[in-house]
């Protein structure tokens, strides 16, 4: 027994006679409720006052879990079924949109294949196979392609074909999931087309015009496997919510830049290079006040050698090793900068015969944290020390390699 959901998806309210009952799963002599299948969620609503929790197909009948484990229920009983309308209504949008989707690709995507498709309560999945990056341009211009397509009000029309003529066709697309589940070892197949757009196999309830699809809000991309590229999109209450959200950032950007809508890309393009002409300028300036305050270290003379030595603060490790390598044999023949923050760190360049790595491992041996380097760098952070108390150590260090 086969539902007839995807032959009559305007059926909602029925009644059938029961055949089976198993605990909470139930068998009826006819179905008008969708089993999952194909990337099509189960229909919901009720048997008998009780509500379906899911809908399967197995061994060719469709099995009916309810929500109770008790029923109330047995073999040749006649019931009511009523399946969800709102539910129904939705994943026939969704899923109709998902073919006027596949069809945009056929118009803007290459060597196009259907890699997967899925419905959930929020959004839409298609999966290409495609040797095409769909980069921003071709995701806005999918959307547009999809809503011009819906705004065309293009008829929706399934038919059963025998297999081995549906597959023949080159204009039929074929979903690998669908071939796998509701139209496995199939001697027929449903293919369902939209008008001038899309034709495809595929075994799901559909709306019978695109303009019932409603608008749809493309809403991301990401790349599932190799050579497939994933499109989520939302219909419905999510789709215009998405739209109105997305509109209204806009709306407010524009008026934050007084600006129109229309003009925000080439603001924010402006910008971003004016940002990254500013960060450039400030990450000079903050190199430039790196090195004065550096220069202004008081400096220890051993063996032949200057030892320049104190402490920074608002200047992370990496930034001040790279500014200590700089003036090393400069400014000092040895710059050992400690970072004054909450935990202290040190660097230590070497433009002379002193070997850096050694002594970071003797700041990190006697005040705790990790680090290491070699001879002309090193760095090592964690210091459970007052950043003071750390210069005051590497000072005397410097002074105990003269003695």
């Amino acid at each position: 027994m086969h539902s007839r959901a995807p032959a009559e998806p305007e059926v909602r309210t029925f009644e059938a006679e029961v055949t089976s009952v198993d605990g909470s799963t139930v068998e009826l002599d006819r179905t008008w409720f969708y089993p999952e299948g194909g990337g099509q969620p189960a229909d919901r609503g009720t048997v008998a006052g009780h509500e379906v929790v899911d809908v399967q197909k197995r061994d060719g009948t469709v099995e009916h879990v309810l929500s109770d484990e008790a029923l109330d229920l047995d073999a040749g009983a006649t019931v009511t079924c009523v399946v969800d309308d709102d539910y129904r209504t939705y994943c026939m949008r969704a899923h109709t949109a998902s073919h006027a989707l596949y069809g945009a690709g056929r118009r803007l995507l290459d060597d196009l294949g259907y890699g997967g498709f899925g419905i959930t309560d929020e959004k839409v999945r298609v999966d290409f196979a495609t040797s095409t990056d769909i980069d921003d341009a071709t995701l806005v211009e999918l959307e547009r392609l999809v809503n011009r397509t819906v705004w065309d009000s293009r008829d929706v029309s399934w038919e059963e074909l025998p297999a081995e003529e549906a597959r023949s066709r080159e204009d039929v697309a074929f979903n690998t999931k669908t071939e796998e589940g509701v139209m496995a070892d199939s001697a027929q197949v449903r293919i369902v087309t939209v008008d001038g757009w899309d034709v495809a196999a595929c075994g799901g309830t559909h709306v019978t015009n695109t303009r019932e699809i409603g608008p749809v809000e493309v809403l991301d991309r990401s790349n599932p496997g190799e050579g497939l590229t994933r499109v989520e999109f939302a219909v419905g209450e999510p789709g215009i919510d998405r739209r109105a959200a997305v509109h209204g950032a806009a709306l407010d950007a524009a008026r934050e830049l007084g600006v129109g809508v229309t003009d925000l890309p080439e603001t924010v393009a402006s910008l971003a290079a004016e940002n990254e002409r500013l960060s450039a300028e400030l990450s000079d300036l903050r190199g430039e006040v790196l090195d004065g305050r550096i220069r202004s270290f008081e400096t220890v003379e051993t063996d032949g050698e200057t030892w320049r030595v104190g402490t920074v603060a608002g200047f992370e490790a990496n930034e001040t090793g790279e500014a200590a390598k700089r003036l090393a044999g400069d400014a000092g023949d040895i710059v050992a900068v400690v970072g004054a923050d909450d935990r202290p760190f040190v660097v230590v360049a070497s433009g002379g015969e002193v070997h850096a790595g050694e002594v970071v491992d003797a700041v990190t041996d006697t005040f705790g944290g990790g680090g290491g380097g070699g001879p002309p760098f090193a760095q090592g952070g964690g210091l459970d020390a007052d950043a003071d108390e750390v210069v005051t150590f590497v000072r005397e260090y410097g002074t105990e390699q003269d003695s």
